[in-house]
C-alpha cells in the first residue's frame, strides 16, 4: 500500500478530489474538446460531488476571471491548447496574487495525459527575485 506524505500539502484532500474530477472529465471528453466544454462537464461534476464552486469568479481590480474558485481555497485554470508556457504560469501566480489564494491547479487538457500542476503563491514579501522565480517543469 502507498501512502501519501500529505503534511506539507496544500489542502491534499480537496485538492486530490479535483484532479480526480479532472481526469474523469479527459476520460470522458478526450483531447480534443473545446475549454468550455472541459469547463462545463468540471461544473456538472463539481455539482455531483458537492464540492462549493464558483466558475468565471472575478478577483482583483484588473477585472482578471479565473475559471473556478473551489470551496474559496484553491484557484482551478483550465487551458486546452497544444502546450503550457511561461505566461500560463505568471497567469495563474497573478491571480492567486490577487485573490490571496494559497494554491492553483493549472491543468491541460489538449495533451494525451493531463499533468495537473501545483501552483503555490508566491509572497512577494518573503521572495526578492520573485520575478525569475517561475520555471516550467
Amino acid at each position: 500500500m502507498i501512502q501519501m506524505n500529505t503534511n506539507k500539502l496544500i489542502y491534499p484532500e480537496l485538492s486530490y478530489a479535483i484532479v480526480g474530477i479532472c481526469f474523469a472529465v479527459h476520460n470522458e471528453k478526450g483531447r480534443f474538446a473545446r475549454e468550455k466544454q472541459y469547463a462545463d462537464t468540471i461544473e456538472e461534476k463539481l455539482k455531483e460531488a458537492k464540492i462549493p464552486y464558483k466558475r468565471e469568479f472575478s478577483i482583483g481590480d484588473a477585472g482578471d476571471k479565473v475559471d473556478f474558485l473551489i470551496d474559496n481555497k484553491i484557484v482551478l485554470e483550465i487551458k486546452a491548447k497544444r502546450t503550457v508556457i511561461r505566461e500560463d504560469y505568471r497567469q495563474l501566480q497573478r491571480y492567486l496574487q490577487s485573490s490571496r489564494i494559497r494554491l492553483g491547479l493549472l491543468i491541460n487538457f489538449r495533451t494525451y495525459y493531463i499533468k495537473p500542476l501545483r501552483i503555490v503563491r508566491i509572497d512577494k514579501d518573503t521572495s526578492p527575485d520573485y520575478k525569475n522565480s517561475y520555471s516550467l517543469v
